[in-house]
C-alpha cells in the first residue's frame, strides 16, 4: 500500500514539474516576443568590377590598394594615341565639307554670273550678224550674183549660232539659280554623318579614361602599367562603402514582429557601448535551413528567414564580415 502511494506521489510531482515546466517555457517565450528583438549577422559590402570600354594598353594608374575615392574620380588611363589621330582627322574632313556646303549654299560668285552675261551677249551679236549676212545673200541671190552654196552656208551658219545662243542663255540661267536643292541637301546630310562619327570618337576618347562609378575604396587593383585592359578585363574591384546592411535571420516564431522599414540599431564587439542607427530594409519571402516538405509544429519553428539590416556607418567602422548584433526596439504588434 505504501508503495503504491509512493508511486503516485512521484507521478504526480512528475506531472506538476512538467506542468510547471511547461508554463515558464510558454511565459518566457511570450516575454521574448514581447520584449526587443535581438539577431545576430554579418556586415554586407557590394563591390564593382571596373574596366574600360575600350581596349587598348593602360598609360596611367592613379591609384592603389586601399585608396579611398570618391564618385567621378579619374582612376586610370588608356593610351589614347590612336583615337586622337582618328579626331585630328575627322577635324579634317568636316572642314573640307562645310567648305562645300558654304560654296553651294552661297552659290556662284558675281564674276561668274558677269562671265555668262558676256557669253550670252557675245552669242547674239553672232547671231545678228549671220542674220544679216543671209538677208544680204538672199537679196543677190536672186539676181544670180550669190551662189546656192553660200546661201545654204549663211542658213547653216544661222541655225548654229541660233543654237549656241539658246545654250548660252541656259547657261546663264543655270548660274544665276544656283546649286539644286537636292545637293545642298546631299551635301549637308554627309556634313552631319562626319559630324556624328566626330562625336562618336569623343565618346570614344573619354572612355579611355577610367572613373569611379560611386563612392568606395580600391579592394583589388588587378592590372597594372602597359597591360592590356578591355571590356572583359576588369583593372580594379571598388568595395562601395554606401550601402552597408546586415544579414541575419529571424525565426519563423518572431517573424510577426518586424516589418520593412522599421528602425534598428547595429552593435558591434569592436565598438562596445556604441550603437549605429539602421532600418530593416528586406525581409525574404522564401524559408532557408529547413527540410522542403515541413508538416508538424515542430518543424515549423525551425524556419528562419533573412534579414537585411541597412546601417547609416558616417565614420565607416564597419567592415565586410564583421559580425554584429542588431536590436529591435519598436517590434510590429
Amino acid at each position: 500500500m505504501k508503495k503504491k502511494i509512493a508511486r503516485i506521489v512521484v507521478i504526480l510531482l512528475v506531472i506538476s514539474g512538467s506542468i510547471y515546466g511547461y508554463n515558464r517555457y510558454k511565459q518566457n517565450e511570450e516575454i521574448a516576443l514581447e520584449g526587443p528583438l535581438k539577431i545576430y549577422g554579418t556586415i554586407e559590402i557590394r563591390d564593382a568590377a571596373l574596366a574600360f570600354m575600350e581596349q587598348e594598353r593602360i598609360s596611367d594608374l592613379l591609384v592603389q590598394e586601399g585608396d579611398r575615392v570618391e564618385a567621378g574620380q579619374v582612376l586610370a588611363r588608356l593610351d589614347s594615341s590612336r583615337i586622337e589621330t582618328a579626331v585630328s582627322d575627322m577635324d579634317a574632313r568636316i572642314a573640307a565639307q562645310q567648305a562645300v556646303v558654304d560654296k553651294l549654299v552661297a552659290g556662284n560668285r558675281p564674276q561668274e554670273i558677269d562671265q555668262a552675261r558676256a557669253e550670252v551677249d557675245a552669242a547674239r551679236v553672232r547671231v545678228e550678224n549671220v542674220r544679216q549676212v543671209l538677208n544680204r545673200l538672199e537679196k543677190t541671190s536672186s539676181t544670180g550674183a550669190t551662189s546656192v552654196q553660200a546661201l545654204d552656208d549663211a542658213r547653216s551658219s544661222l541655225k548654229v549660232e541660233t543654237a549656241q545662243l539658246k545654250v548660252r542663255e541656259k547657261g546663264l540661267n543655270l548660274v544665276l539659280e544656283g546649286a539644286r536643292q537636292e545637293d545642298i541637301a546631299g551635301a549637308k546630310h554627309q556634313l552631319e554623318a562626319l559630324k556624328a562619327n566626330r562625336a562618336l570618337l569623343d565618346i570614344r576618347l573619354d572612355d579611355m579614361t577610367l572613373k569611379a562609378p560611386e563612392a568606395g575604396v580600391i579592394q583589388t587593383r588587378i592590372l597594372e602599367k602597359g597591360e592590356l585592359a578591355g571590356p572583359a578585363k576588369p583593372v580594379f574591384t571598388l568595395a562601395l562603402t554606401d550601402p552597408k546592411w546586415v544579414r541575419a535571420y529571424i525565426p519563423e516564431p518572431q517573424l510577426g514582429l518586424i516589418k520593412s522599414g522599421i528602425k534598428a540599431t547595429v552593435s558591434s564587439d569592436s565598438f562596445p557601448g556604441e550603437q549605429i542607427e539602421g532600418w530593416v530594409g528586406f525581409i525574404s519571402p522564401v524559408a532557408e535551413f529547413t527540410p522542403r516538405a515541413v508538416q508538424t509544429e515542430d518543424l515549423r519553428t525551425q524556419l528562419v528567414y533573412e534579414v537585411r539590416v541597412f546601417v547609416k556607418d558616417e565614420r565607416d567602422r564597419l567592415r565586410l564580415g564583421m559580425p554584429v548584433t542588431v536590436h529591435i526596439k519598436e517590434t510590429n504588434q
